[in-house]
């Protein structure tokens, strides 16, 4: 077994009332960044798990994402990287 960091992008799916992102948003205009369209704001994890390669290592996040990490009704999720460590 291999130990791998896995990066995992969980953000609110499109669509979905953000309060956050509308609320980040908003303060970006207020500073003067007007070329801003749209904030989603979710969360970054970061998971360190042994494996036998990286697609493994992938599978074995993607499975916790679609059962615990991530909310299937309002969340999406996106592996950002896999890398040996």
């Amino acid at each position: 077994m291999k130990s791998f960091r896995v990066s995992v992008h969980i953000v609110p799916r499109k669509g979905l009332l953000d309060p956050q992102g509308k609320a980040v948003a908003d303060a970006l205009h207020t500073l003067g960044f007007h070329s801003v369209t749209d904030v989603h704001v979710g969360r970054h994890l970061v998971i360190e798990a042994t494996a036998a390669d990286a697609a493994a290592a992938e599978k074995a996040v993607r499975e916790m994402c679609a059962r615990l990490l991530a909310n299937p009704v309002t969340e999406d999720f996106d592996i950002a990287g896999v890398a040996a460590t």
